[in-house]
């Protein structure tokens, strides 16, 4: 279950990877500061977080590690990408919630911000899940769930978040309007992104050898 590394294209792959963690880690950054509601996940975390003192963004580490364990268990393939989103975004979260203000009462901006948060995360998803170096523990489930159930990416991410964010509003985590634009809205941006990148979830093992 475990990508083989190409080391000819690391340090490329590396770099753009990274490019896709500070995307994802200012789009959640930015969700949290407009004030009407955080992703699912985020609202599971920042509940977390208030519960235990720990950051949100260590939280989602420690979150991401045990989402890891369900999608292995499902079997879906994971490689070095998929250890380092759990140990990064995190850390780039934390750093932009350190950088970015906190917006109340502006409608206009706090709608702009989650909207462009979810664009954002649309396209972080597809360029480090287009590296091919292991999603991150949040989508490799999605995309095992994808190939297990045979559902399309976006009702199969739809479900997964409607379970989280459930949970985390059940222990105080800030659930608001912007959870359910994110909700219905993070599915369709990701698959357009694929589109837009040309990512593929699961290369055809025969492209994957040849790959190797």
């Amino acid at each position: 279950m475990l990508k083989p590394i190409r080391w000819n294209t690391f340090l490329r792959d590396f770099l753009i990877i990274q490019i896709g963690f500070a995307l994802f880690g200012f789009s959640i950054a930015a969700m949290i500061r407009s004030n009407l509601g955080t992703s699912p996940w985020a609202v599971l975390e920042v509940a977390f977080s208030q519960l235990t003192g720990i950051t949100p963004g260590r939280m989602s580490i420690i979150v991401g590690f045990i989402v890891l364990l369900a999608a292995l268990a499902l079997h879906e393939k994971i490689g070095w990408g998929t250890l380092a989103n759990i140990l990064f975004i995190g850390l780039w979260e934390d750093m932009f919630l350190g950088m970015i203000p906190s917006v109340e009462n502006q409608l206009w901006i706090q709608g702009s911000m989650l909207l462009a948060s979810i664009f954002t995360m649309g396209i972080a998803t597809a360029i480090y899940i287009g590296v091919d170096a292991g999603a991150g523990p949040r989508d490799s489930l999605m995309l095992a769930v994808h190939r297990t159930t045979k559902l399309s990416i976006r009702l199969g991410r739809a479900i997964i978040e409607i379970i989280v964010v459930t949970v985390g509003w059940l222990l105080g985590g800030p659930l608001g309007a912007g959870t359910l634009i994110f909700a219905l809205l993070i599915g369709p941006s990701v698959q357009w992104a694929f589109k837009l990148f040309r990512v593929q979830p699961h290369k055809p093992e025969s492209v994957e050898a040849a790959a190797d």
